[in-house]
């Protein structure tokens, strides 16, 4: 998985205008809910890491998940393999039931055989949500393993589940609107189409009724379930506007893009917007709390906290295939 963003402790002092929100103090809440289901399980869940690289930001990620885990009651066991042997010592993960997530630390060998890894991993301990069962699901707007009975919820990759947690926090998910439309008539600009982070995000948001520009540097596409979201499911199109045309009618801008040389051009950013930046860079330079009613500079520690719930979930979903198992067995 790419690493979380840094936090900085100091934050410039924002306008009156302005409100910066923390990762921490929303990871904070989170963490309550998280502390509660670890009660209820009556148990200390097994995350296993497996580190086969010498990428320094990778190390820096695993060292902040055994931080956290430890934190938090969670069990954490790194396991430095050689590249060769990775396959293999998933597979026999896989296989043990006395561990309950994987995660694996990427870059390995690059492009399609990391692909390949992130497949072999099973859907049951896939605490990234990273398998093709869960990124179909994603796209396709399916919110259940087993959408008949629902016993089994999707995971979501960790980054874009933070910013939506985020997203939530700060009020912009609408509560009055039902589940799954919360987003409707809210505009969202994202510089970012990445396939571990931005393009999931372009979709999730849409699919939650919000209408997406995702921008990178081959142009803008449109991510939306049309007028009054009448489709199901998010539809992608190209569209021939540029970054200037987008952002200027966001409410929400969010951006990641992997340079220190890169900005969001301030003078794009609506009066009241949201500004969100994903990045382990600092995307925005201090001049858009001039204009941003909120602006969240990095959403690391919350990344962190979506991984233990996912862990959690995952647990969950074991536990609710087998009651279903039961019932049907019954049932004949």
């Amino acid at each position: 998985m790419a690493p979380p963003t840094s936090l900085s402790a100091a934050v410039d002092a924002a306008p009156a205008n302005c409100k910066v929100v923390l990762a921490q103090s929303i990871a904070k809440k989170l963490l309550t809910e998280v502390d509660e289901n670890l009660v209820k399980l009556g148990r200390t869940p097994i995350l296993v890491g497996f580190l086969a690289n010498i990428d320094p930001a990778a190390r820096m990620y695993a060292d902040w998940t055994a931080k956290t885990c430890k934190e938090n009651g969670f069990e954490f066991q790194l396991r430095e393999v050689d590249k060769e042997d990775l396959e293999e010592a998933i597979l026999s993960a896989n296989d043990d039931d006395k561990v309950d997530g994987i995660i694996v630390y990427f870059p390995v060998f690059g492009g399609g055989q990391d692909q390949y890894l992130q497949q072999i991993t099973s859907v049951t301990k896939d605490v990234e949500g990273l398998s093709h069962k869960y990124l179909f699901n994603m796209y396709q707007n399916i919110r259940y393993l087993d959408p008949q009975i629902k016993a089994q919820k999707c995971l979501l990759p960790c980054t874009p589940l933070a910013v939506i947690k985020i997203l939530e926090h700060i009020g912009v998910y609408n509560s009055i609107l039902p589940y799954g439309n919360r987003l409707f008539g809210k505009t969202i600009t994202i510089v970012n189409r990445s396939e571990i982070v931005g393009r999931p995000l372009a979709a999730l948001l849409a699919n939650d009724g919000a209408n997406v520009f995702s921008v990178d540097i081959t142009g803008v596409q449109n991510y939306t379930r049309g007028v009054g979201i009448k489709h199901k499911q998010h539809q992608v199109h190209d569209i021939e506007l540029k970054l200037e045309d987008v952002a200027v009618r966001s409410d929400v801008i969010i951006t990641g893009v992997p340079s220190k040389a890169y900005k969001f051009p301030v003078e794009l950013v609506k009066d009241g917007a949201v500004c969100i930046n994903f990045s382990s860079e600092k995307n925005f330079d201090p001049s858009v709390k001039e204009r941003a009613s909120i602006y969240v500079p990095a959403i690391g520690k919350v990344t962190i906290v979506m991984l233990l719930r996912n862990l959690l979930r995952l647990i969950e979903n074991r536990a609710g295939a087998a009651r279903a198992q039961q019932a049907a067995q019954v049932a004949a």
